[in-house]
């Protein structure tokens, strides 16, 4: 990676190329979200006012959120707690709080946010946050990289939502673009004048399960694909009782060469003329260049964003300039690292499974962190997601990554069942390297110890554990055993049939409590202490000594064969 020239100063570079690529607007955001999903509460005075991000508002944590962020108020309902957020972001430089509907705006609320410049936004009922979030994300980047990428037939690059709503002009019908598994890319306006399974299809980003699974069994999807053209598709005869006057539909594959990238619906009331017909045929076109554009724009951004994190994680040459272009560059951040808990095996279907989860994990934690912090990122750095997180101070840093975790983890842990480990907080961007490594360790601990179900650890609590693991591989690596009295116990119980390794291991674990021992291995006091007399005879080993106790509990817990597993 090529280090800026001496004279340059990177951080004014980033700052005039920002300024010069278009961002997306309020405008621009009901105009794609709007009548289906998002509507304004009130009349919006400034349509042109520009979005610089999203913030997830948090009544417990003092957030950073840019020029003109949308505030996602989750949880917001009383009009006083309303008034005292916008209170909050209004001089913060934030355009618009979202809150749930059904939400009446009285009229003091009303005044707070014209005062403060705050546009109120009503996320629909049925509507989830998380894909509100993407949404907005996904307008956003595109508002951004719309100045540098370029157009495709007269739309932004990769604008698939400028793409519909054009579509949808050409055709008089609400449209939407989707994936190979029914998943909705984007969607045009005037979804209102579809159905009720349109509208289901909208607010959760997939045709439901019910519908996808009849279109299949009645050979839609197979004849879909299997020609280039516009397929009309008699709704009312194929879901009769499952929706309430349901519209047709008209689709066509998009593909590319013989790859079939997914799918343009329109709700049409009957058959297209030619005229249509035609130009949905050179629609789906279009779709595949912008499709193609955006799959490269997303690998060539995740390669990027890997690098730049991968660079400053290891301290390579240029860390520096990494932490720069991530815009972390002095700040206190704190390394968190993330693994599938699930997923065994070695053949290349089950490989090919884990390295899409692995991507998965790190589009959802990427989400989840620029929530709290515009400057969070995370990417995937061989087979482990890094998270890099700001935080306020070094003292709360970790405990606040830590709580992060728990909500990623309760929004994401029975779809996708994970392993995060944080490490300790780099002040001012320094020994990223040593985190990294410390949060590296604390995950092999947590891998270890799956069966004791911790599927969060921080490397201060797991301290010793790494170091008897670390332990136990130095013993490995140099083919080392037992000496002394464990030795010899071992191999008396070998020769002999008895479990004295066992009966010292309880005495041990049990703190010397005999009655507690003895429970553990089911057997009566007055034999565990038979036992532990024939144990000093046949070993050697004073067990009065403390230095004998942990040098003989040390090797039971890190010796290969006698270290159990937790």
């Amino acid at each position: 990676m090529r280090r800026p020239a001496d004279d340059v100063d990177p951080a004014e570079t980033t700052a005039r190329l920002d300024a010069s690529r278009p961002q997306a607007t309020l405008s621009r955001v009901l105009h794609d979200l709007g009548a289906t999903f998002l509507l304004p509460l009130e009349p919006v005075a400034d349509l042109s006012a520009q979005v610089g991000g999203i913030t997830m508002h948090d009544p417990l944590d003092e957030q950073v959120m840019p020029r003109g962020a949308i505030v996602l108020g989750v949880g917001l309902a009383a009009d006083d707690e309303v008034r005292r957020v916008i209170a909050q972001i209004g001089p913060a430089g934030a355009s618009a709080l979202v809150l749930r509907e059904p939400v009446v705006v009285d009229e003091q609320t009303r005044a707070a946010a014209a005062r403060d410049g705050v546009t109120l936004l009503g996320l629909a009922r049925g509507a989830s946050w998380t894909q509100l979030g993407t949404m907005l994300s996904s307008i956003l980047a595109h508002g951004r990289e719309a100045g540098s990428d370029g157009a495709i037939g007269g739309v932004p690059s990769g604008d698939l939502f400028a793409l519909a709503n054009a579509i949808a002009a050409l055709l008089d019908a609400p449209v939407t673009i989707e994936d190979r598994n029914s998943r909705v890319l984007a969607f045009s306006g005037s979804q209102e004048l579809a159905d009720a399974g349109r509208i289901a299809t909208i607010l959760e980003r997939q045709v439901p399960e019910p519908y996808s699974r009849v279109l299949a069994e009645a050979g839609v999807f197979r004849r879909l694909y299997a020609s280039d053209e516009p397929q009309f598709v008699a709704l009312q005869e194929l879901m009769d009782g499952m929706l309430d006057a349901p519209v047709p539909r008209t689709a066509i594959a998009v593909r590319a060469g013989d790859e079939i990238l997914g799918s343009i619906w329109a709700a049409t009331a009957q058959p297209l003329s030619e005229e249509r017909a035609s130009a949905m045929r050179e629609s789906a076109k279009l779709v595949a260049l912008h499709l193609l554009r955006v799959r490269a724009g997303v690998d060539v951004e995740r390669r990027l964003r890997a690098d730049l994190l991968g660079t400053a994680l290891e301290g390579r040459e240029g860390a520096d300039y990494a932490l720069e272009r991530l815009g972390l560059r002095g700040a206190d951040v704190v390394v968190l690292a993330i693994q599938p808990a699930a997923l065994q095996g070695d053949d290349l279907g089950v490989e090919s499974a884990r390295e899409a989860q692995r991507h998965r994990i790190a589009d959802a934690i990427s989400v989840h962190l620029a929530a709290v912090h515009p400057q969070a990122c995370a990417a995937l750095v061989g087979d482990t997601v890094y998270g890099l997180l700001p935080v306020r101070s070094a003292e709360t840093g970790e405990a606040d990554a830590k709580r992060l975790a728990e909500e990623f983890l309760a929004r994401v842990g029975r779809r996708m069942p994970l392993l995060i480990s944080i490490g300790a907080v780099a002040v001012a961007g320094q020994a990223l390297p040593q985190v990294r490594a410390g949060a590296d360790r604390a995950l092999r601990v947590l891998r270890e110890q799956q069966s004791t179900g911790s599927r969060i650890a921080m490397f201060d609590d797991v301290h010793v554990a790494v170091l008897l693991l670390e332990l136990r591989d130095r013993i490995a690596l140099h083919g080392e055993g037992a000496t002394g009295p464990l030795a010899r116990l071992l191999a008396h119980d070998r020769a002999n049939g008895t479990e004295f390794v066992e009966t010292l291991r309880a005495w041990l674990d049990g703190l010397g409590d005999v009655a507690a021992a003895a429970a553990a291995l089911h057997i009566h006091p007055n034999t565990f202490r038979y036992r532990l007399r024939r144990i000093g005879e046949v070993s050697g080993l004073d067990l009065d000594d403390p230095d004998a106790r942990f040098a003989a509990q040390l090797q039971l817990r890190i010796l290969p064969g006698l270290a159990r597993r937790r």
